[in-house]
């Protein structure tokens, strides 16, 4: 049953949600055509050199990250769609709309679909000549991953992040002079949540699930697991819970506190927490970081920073000060969500939202027609069975989400969804694309840059383009086995998995062997299911389910079983039984 919410429809929520942020606050802007709230006075930024600051995710943590946009902090902010990650198409937008003679820095919570999908954006602007340098929030004390693409996750930590390298840049500090001081900041900071509720994504039901007397400790912001669970216990148990299991020195993710440490504390209200939990929280901590860790609170906030929709529940974030960034956290900026905002002498805004235009020619490049060409009697065959497809994935999308669920995410299908939705358009606008395969590999990367979103959004990204330079000048059946392959090796290239991960890769290299042996549609469709269901018994080696228990993965990995619904049904309608 889906959760009560104050919303028109969930596919508008996030475009309605950042209007109504500008509505109300006239120094800021949305980028037209992009999820991008960007400062009103960017001009004069751009015109004074300093270095500008990007952020961004999923949508869902407000006021993160577009409420950090202003003066002392961020330039700009990129929204994704609910928990997932902003397409590269976006984030590149944002940066050629605020870069300068200073360069940009690009502020990134540690999350797969975060890292690559920044990463891909920053690659592309280097690329046109473009500053960037970007910098990962990892402060999760919670729990750790020694898997490749997993790690320790971006939480709360993220926002004094904002507030340190948002000082600086006001100052006029160059690019490399932020960046370190902000991986700085970041190595002498943790975070830690708690949650007596589950998040619910808008127009769904709980994400999880917690009996009325439990509660988990250290759970990430779309509700991945935690350290454990237990039952409800009081503030003050709860707090030296945490705090103690922040600073235990057990692991290399933990934080060490000594005595006469100055430190910053934020308590982040998680959602769903009243004022009246927050503030006997608040105190519990102070208290413990004080009487127990010998620590003095130099510095303290209280507040909602990043949220995870309803959840009921906080973060603990403690940062060991120093002379820089306590005086960056001491600093002003008109940023709306900050905990004491400044506001501008005489500052005054219309209440309708202001729109900034950007260059659609970087972001949208026409795509050329090139390559090797298909009959037309083939292209049609190839369009209605990729038509068939991605029709197929659409109508899978509750039950992918209800696989992803377990992972934390439970976005897989409404990703998946999306994309199928932007090449079915792509198909109508551009039919004769089909018979280029290399052109319509190329335009199809393109499409799902810009809507797609996610992490499953830049793997295929990634693919496509890769697979697209082997049909440059032969489109028969070796030419298309090469393709995939190579577009595999591009995602295990820039992914950081391998086959036996547990991911789409499992289902992925089944497929590609199988074809390398046998040109049969119908065998690789087969060893790309096998593939998906044997990574019901595998261990996550990577992604967000790399953090979740053995023991609760036994459902097939929703990537791989993905990739097993979109071969079956091409090879269904191009190889009839």
């Amino acid at each position: 049953m889906a959760s009560k919410m104050l919303i028109n429809t969930p596919s508008d929520c996030v475009d309605e949600c950042l209007r109504g942020l500008v509505t109300f606050n006239p120094g800021l802007q949305i980028l037209q055509g992009h999820r991008v709230v960007v400062r009103s006075d960017i001009d004069k930024v751009k015109a004074d050199g300093k270095v500008t600051l990007i952020s961004g995710g999923g949508s869902g943590h407000e006021p993160a990250h577009a409420g950090y946009v202003g003066p002392g902090m961020l330039s700009a902010a990129v929204a994704g769609a609910v928990f997932t990650s902003p397409a590269p198409a976006s984030i590149l937008a944002a940066i050629q709309a605020v870069t300068s003679p200073g360069g940009t820095l690009l502020i990134v919570k540690n999350y797969t679909g975060d890292r690559l999908n920044f990463g891909l954006a920053s690659e592309q602007a280097k690329g046109l000549g473009m500053q960037v340098d970007m910098v990962v929030v990892a402060e999760d004390c919670a729990l750790t991953s020694a898997d490749k693409t997993a790690g320790r996750r971006g939480l709360c930590g993220t926002v004094l992040v904002h507030k340190i390298a948002g000082a600086l840049a006001e100052e006029g500090r160059s690019l490399q002079e932020i960046a370190s001081v902000c991986r700085q900041a970041v190595s002498a900071m943790g975070t830690i949540g708690l949650s007596l509720s589950a998040c619910s994504l808008p127009g769904r039901g709980p994400s999880f699930s917690l009996a009325p007397d439990e509660m988990e400790l250290g759970l990430g912001i779309h509700g991945e697991a935690g350290v454990c669970r237990l039952k409800v216990q009081s503030a003050r148990d709860a707090v030296r819970l945490m705090l103690e299991h922040m600073t235990n020195g057990q692991s290399a993710s933990h934080l060490t506190i000594g005595k006469g440490d100055h430190v910053a504390l934020m308590v982040n209200n998680l959602g769903g927490t009243s004022v009246l939990e927050m503030n006997i929280v608040a105190d519990e901590a102070v208290q413990w970081l004080e009487r127990e860790a010998g620590a003095e609170v130099t510095r303290a906030f209280a507040g909602s920073f990043m949220t995870s929709l309803q959840m009921a529940g906080v973060s603990l974030t403690v940062l060991r000060l120093d002379g820089t960034t306590q005086r960056c956290l001491d600093a002003a900026t008109q940023a709306s969500a900050w905990v004491r905002p400044f506001l501008a002498d005489g500052q005054t805004g219309c209440m309708s939202p202001c729109i900034m235009k950007c260059d659609e020619r970087l972001i949208s490049p026409e795509v050329c027609v090139k390559g090797a060409a298909l009959t037309q009697d083939v292209a049609a065959k190839l369009s209605a069975a990729i038509s068939a497809a991605c029709r197929v994935l659409i109508a899978q999308q509750d039950a992918l989400d209800d696989l992803d669920r377990v992972a934390g995410d439970a976005d897989c299908g409404s990703t998946h969804a999306r994309g199928a939705t932007a090449i079915l358009s792509l198909l109508e606008k551009q039919v004769e694309l089909v018979s280029r395969p290399q052109s319509f590999l190329l335009a199809v990367a393109a499409s799902l840059s810009r809507e797609m979103g996610g992490s499953s959004g830049a793997l295929y990204s990634l693919f496509f383009p890769a697979a697209a330079g082997e049909l440059s000048g032969s489109v028969d059946s070796p030419a298309w086995v090469k393709a995939l392959s190579q577009g595999v090796s591009a995602i295990m290239r820039y992914g950081g998995a391998e086959p036996g991960d547990r991911t789409m890769l499992d289902a992925l290299q089944p497929m590609c062997s199988a074809l390398q042996l046998k040109i049969d549609l119908r065998a690789a469709a087969k060893a790309a299911v096998e593939g998906s269901q044997q990574t019901k018994s595998m261990r996550a080696h990577a992604g967000r389910a790399s953090y979740v228990a053995a023991d609760q993965l036994t459902a097939v990995d929703p990537g791989a079983h993905a990739v097993a619904i979109w071969m079956t049904a091409l090879a269904e309608s191009l190889q009839p039984a």
